[in-house]
């Protein structure tokens, strides 16, 4: 395994699962990193056919309240976010993209450094078919602040109200990784 890959590895088991199907995507995930370095997307929309993403979730915890933008491609209300570049970190993408896509310097200080949740995806919309393996991570958002989201990806943004979040035009697993949050936020425990 190669030292980019190791990172990765790492990061994936120190994430806790929530429930079963995040125990399955972690579990999924270290297997498919103990047999490959591919790991990141290195041609535009699916080369490797399975490959990291770091989703860059802006949370307003005072609030309660999440910051999502309309997704072009994808036709989805989805957090920002993106591909790693080969060999990045995903926390150092997660800064990038957050920078590129909300035009802020992420304060990672709601949750901490490392990833809050892990999913595997198969993708939906205009480049529909391949696999996104998603860190989910979460940054500091002001309810009260209006943000701007890069036109080129999104066509708008807006808050959602964690308690009352029913999206059906949504990234599948967002309504586990708000109760994820939701749990983090009141220092509750994972459920099994």
């Amino acid at each position: 395994m190669n030292p980019a890959t190791a990172m990765v590895a790492e990061i994936v088991g120190g994430i806790a699962a929530f429930d079963d199907l995040e125990r399955a995507h972690i579990d999924t995930t270290l297997a498919w990193l103990a047999s490959t370095d591919d790991v990141f997307r290195r041609a535009k929309p699916a080369v490797p056919p399975r490959h990291l993403v770091s989703y860059v979730v802006l949370v307003d915890p005072d609030a309660g309240a999440v910051f999502l933008g309309r997704h072009l491609l994808a036709g989805l209300w989805l957090p920002t976010g993106g591909h790693p570049d080969p060999g990045e970190h995903p926390l150092a993408a997660a800064r990038r993209e957050a920078g590129e896509e909300l035009g802020i310097d992420a304060e990672f200080d709601v949750v901490g450094t490392d990833p809050l949740f892990l999913t595997v995806t198969t993708t939906i919309g205009a480049h529909a078919g391949h696999e996104d393996v998603s860190l989910w991570y979460v940054i500091r958002g002001d309810r009260t602040r209006e943000y701007t989201l890069d036109p080129r990806e999104f066509s708008a943004g807006r808050w959602w109200d964690i308690d009352r979040f029913a999206v059906p035009e949504s990234d599948p697993h967002f309504a586990r990784f708000l109760a994820k949050l939701d749990s983090a936020l009141r220092g509750t425990t994972a459920q099994g």
